[in-house]
């Protein structure tokens, strides 16, 4: 704390008398207790702000120490992340009771039908343009700093999503959506090829993703999802670029659950990806499409939840202690696209889901996932059956479906968020 005063206010004042009066400002601002006593108002509240900023500091601080795991090696990304190489068994998940002292569990039995082939190198994130790869008994992990989590509005909220309506009458909740869905069944799984793009987003406190929803439980309190996809989120990440990410939670967003490595939950087992990095390369409009494999599906043997990106990398898992109703089944699953309006400017945000462009614009234009499959109760990947189509403002955001031969069941989605019939 610093104190500047000048002598020339004093022009007509002798010296010794400038002194006594500096001498006794001082007196008075140190003689301000730095912690207030409980029940007492404070004297003066900006003398209180540099106390709360330290404790505030301090605080996260602590968090970020243990969030960032000590690294064997560090490599920077083009795009300003750190992602940081961290021995398996140090990953955050081994911070659970029921993980500690454990290791990540060897690959699980994939699904049958599934056409796959043990990837070769794929570059898919910014990081590895490089070269620089993280060593074999490690797990790549984007640093989190002190800028991310000032930019959440508490260490609480800090990679968590606010709860959503996932009933889908979410009008007044600012969650919007465009997706196709299936439910009535026991469902084991699911699997998709989507493109992805870097839409725009209006609001740092908005985002923009593009994901597949494993789901179970009643739509209340004790609701149960698993998320994989892609999302833009300034807040989150402090920019505009398309990221990898993960998401889950037992209770309907409120307490469990977190972002990609946030917390103690999923577990990766692969060295060649980060969880939360961005994207590369992405879909241009009219130009070359790019895409991206995703898989979930339940190892038949132990019940963990697996993740494969790409071309047959498997990611990790999320086990099955975490989950009430998911240790069982998912009774719901769901593909699409999502953004979050927050009506700042008093109007339909601007914020663009999938390529900006509306569904009926077709290939190279606008946003698509491709090849949607479930798995069943004997780990087969299935065609879907008795398919839902919901958009919750379609003149803001659409979808349309379609089948065929190569592409099996597809549909294209998105929108532009604000326009003549958005308004």
């Amino acid at each position: 704390m610093g104190y500047f005063v000048s002598l020339n206010t004093f022009p007509m004042i002798p010296a010794l008398i400038a002194f006594l009066v500096i001498s006794s400002s001082l007196g008075l601002v140190l003689s301000v207790p730095l912690i207030p006593d409980s029940g007492h108002r404070p004297v003066a509240n900006q003398t209180f702000r540099p106390y709360k900023e330290i404790q505030k500091l301090r605080r996260i601080n602590a968090y970020l120490k243990k969030i960032n795991k000590p690294a064997v090696k560090t490599i920077q990304s083009p795009d300003g992340d750190l992602i940081d190489c961290v021995l398996s068994h140090l990953q955050p998940a081994f911070d659970h009771p029921e993980l500690r002292g454990q290791k990540p569990l060897d690959p699980p039995e994939r699904p049958r039908d599934h056409n796959w082939t043990e990837a070769v190198r794929e570059s898919l994130q910014l990081w590895t343009d490089s070269g620089e790869s993280c060593p074999e008994g490690t797990v790549p992990i984007r640093r989190t700093a002190e800028k991310d989590i000032l930019r959440a509005s508490s260490i609480r909220n800090y990679g968590r999503k606010l709860r959503r309506n996932v009933r889908r009458d979410s009008t007044g909740n600012g969650h919007e959506h465009a997706v196709l869905f299936v439910n009535g069944e026991q469902y084991y799984g699911a699997k998709a090829n989507l493109n992805v793009w870097a839409p725009q987003v209006t609001s740092e406190y908005e985002f923009s993703l593009s994901q597949i929803w494993i789901i179970s439980g009643s739509f209340g309190n004790d609701l149960n999802t698993i998320e994989a996809g892609w999302q833009v989120s300034p807040d989150l990440y402090g920019d505009n670029y398309p990221r990898f990410f993960t998401y889950w939670t037992a209770d309907a967003y409120q307490a469990t659950g977190c972002y990609n490595l946030l917390c103690s939950g999923f577990v990766q087992t692969n060295n060649k990806i980060a969880i939360g990095a961005a994207i590369s390369p992405r879909s241009s409009y009219n130009g070359r499409q790019f895409d991206i494999g995703l898989m979930v599906w339940k190892d038949p043997k132990h019940g963990n939840w697996w993740l494969e990106f790409g071309s047959g990398l498997l990611v990790g898992y999320w086990p099955a202690f975490l989950f009430s109703h998911l240790r069982s089944h998912a009774s719901m699953i769901q593909f699409g696209g999502e953004i979050v309006n927050t009506r700042s400017s008093g109007f339909h945000t601007s914020t663009q889901m999938g390529s900006g462009h509306f569904a009926g614009e077709g290939f190279g234009k606008a946003a698509y996932f491709r090849n949607l499959q479930i798995v069943d109760w004997d780990n087969n990947l299935l065609p879907l059956t008795n398919l839902h189509l919901l958009a919750d403002h379609s003149n803001c955001y659409d979808i349309r479906q379609g089948r065929n031969s190569v592409w099996g069941t597809y549909f294209y989605y998105g929108g532009p968020g604000r326009n003549v019939r958005c308004p």
